[in-house]
């Protein structure tokens, strides 16, 4: 095995994949190594089921689940926006053909207690009983701009200053009412909290924008996710990286890290001694290089029926905004189920998750868990949420961030792409030996 590499790769979590599979493809010589022996990390899809009861000390699993190795558990499940970054990073390597992928059947919004459809058509909008008459009127019309609303041509900005505008302006011209604008800021624009509304409103335009583009192509959610789960992905990256030249090594221990003068020059794994001049890791593999920004609780839980108020849907994601239970941040719930064969014959997977504010992160899901009872099984996970202490082009050490509380990949994209530009200095997406024709026409 030739000992000199241009990168070592740490961890084989989705980021990780992503930028091995990246810069094998952009000529660089790539070792993979991950600690664990499969793939995934901490985002990791865990199957058989007995393995999930086995991770968190629960016995079981009983018979009634149906087979084990029907199951394929995310530890960390999130949902691809149709027409989002991941899913252009993914057409721009073709890790497409390693996928099969599944439309999530709806998008849900929790107010006063209950669960309501987020409308994804005309008439939708007309039935819904999120708004009032005068408010569906506003929220069309702020939905037509922000459609028309193109940021190289001024003409379409009427009045609105996008970088100096800020969010809350842009709902005040449009006169739209509370609930609206809790649909429109977190439903829609996907937005955590409420510090965005003092922002400047091009990012909630764009986000908008966003989220009816990838509703657009499949017309019940903008969402995706794929068959047999998310473990699919870190893969279909490592044959991509494979396929041109990296080189993977599971299961085996890292023993140091090798700096010199501030700047990393080997990876020691088992005794052997991996020279490279760059190195991408996760948070696990340099405690020193992070701190921690907050926990994030997940709670995985095992349901034999489909979340009531979602019209049966075998897949939806529920987003409670923070204002509905006073608090200052998001819950989310992405549900899937057998229909994306992660689950024996009529059985699903829920998951709740959001950042924790207190002590008792599992009290602060309860009226999420609220909304899925019956629960056959609960898996409770709290973890910190860390990030790099600096943007490592010194060291040459390049950490990804720990998985936010959101369900779907967006801020994940955002890192990688800050991770891609640190690294390499260029921006992703532009050029490929792969996939010339995609990223002109993206440009």
């Amino acid at each position: 095995m030739m000992q000199e590499y241009d990168i070592i790769v740490l961890g084989t979590g989705l980021k990780e994949c992503v930028l091995s599979g990246l810069m094998s493809l952009s000529g660089k010589k790539v070792l993979h190594i991950d600690k664990n022996p499969y793939y995934g990390g901490e985002s990791a899809s865990i199957s058989p089921l007995e393995e999930l009861y086995k991770k968190f000390k629960v016995a079981g699993p009983c018979q009634s689940m149906g087979l084990g190795k029907e199951w394929h558990v995310d530890l960390v499940p999130k949902f691809f926006l149709a027409n989002g970054q991941l899913v252009k990073i993914l057409m721009h390597t073709e890790v497409t053909c390693y996928l099969d992928f599944k439309v999530i059947e709806g998008s849900y919004v929790y107010k006063a207690g209950k669960v309501h459809k987020v409308p994804a058509t005309e008439e939708d909008t007309n039935t819904s009983d999120l708004m009032g008459m005068f408010d569906k009127r506003r929220f069309r019309k702020l939905m037509l701009f922000s459609h028309n609303f193109d940021e190289r041509h001024p003409r379409t900005y009427h009045d609105v200053e996008p970088t100096k505008t800020t969010t809350r302006d842009l709902f005040c011209r449009f006169d739209l009412g509370l609930d609206v604008m809790e649909v429109i800021g977190h439903a829609i624009a996907l937005h955590g909290s409420d510090s965005y509304l003092d922002q400047p409103c091009v990012d909630t335009i764009r986000r908008i924008t966003l989220y009816s583009d990838s509703l657009s192509q499949h017309k019940t959610s903008p969402y995706l996710y794929p068959v047999y789960g998310l473990g699919e992905l870190p893969q279909g990256f490592a044959r991509l990286s494979a396929e041109y030249g990296g080189t993977f090594l599971l299961n085996r221990a890292v023993d140091e890290i090798v700096m010199d003068n501030g700047k990393v020059t080997a990876v020691k794994s088992e005794g052997k001694l991996y020279r490279c001049k760059q190195l991408i890791c996760d948070p696990s593999y340099v405690p020193h290089h992070v701190r921690k920004v907050g926990r994030v609780i997940r709670v995985i839980c095992l349901l034999n029926h489909p979340v009531k108020n979602t019209h049966e849907a075998h897949s939806c994601q529920i987003i409670i905004p923070q204002t509905q239970l006073n608090r200052k941040s998001d819950i989310y719930i992405s549900v899937v189920s057998y229909a994306h064969n992660v689950a024996s014959d009529g059985m699903y997977i829920a998951t709740v998750s959001t950042t924790a504010e207190t002590s008792d992160p599992e009290k602060e899901v309860q009226p999420g868990l609220d909304l899925l009872e019956p629960i056959m099984q609960k898996f409770v996970s709290v973890s910190n949420l860390l990030v790099p202490k600096n943007d490592g082009k010194r060291s040459q050490v390049f950490v990804s961030c720990s998985y936010d509380a959101t369900s779907h990949f967006e801020t994940e994209c955002e890192d990688i792409m800050d991770l891609y530009r640190r690294i390499t200095g260029d921006e992703l997406l532009r050029g490929s030996k792969r996939h010339q024709s995609y990223t002109s026409d993206d440009d």
